[in-house]
């Protein structure tokens, strides 16, 4: 498999980083490979946003197009 593109954004959680990678990609789940970079750290007494989730997300080419 070759990776077309990939982009690394950032979000409150994991899961919010990789939905947003998702959008801006305009792909679904099933057609990238997923990284992550690092994962959210909470504050003081629990709070969110101390440090914000990384993630990698490349565009998966298809064996067909190459």
């Amino acid at each position: 498999m070759t990776h077309k593109f990939s982009i690394e954004v950032e979000g409150s959680t994991v899961e919010e980083a990789i939905k947003k990678a998702l959008k801006t990609l305009k792909l679904p789940r099933d057609k990238v490979k997923i990284e992550v970079l690092s994962e959210e750290e909470k504050g003081l007494f629990g709070m969110p946003g101390a440090k914000p989730a990384k993630v990698r997300v490349s565009a998966i080419k298809d064996k067909e197009n190459t």
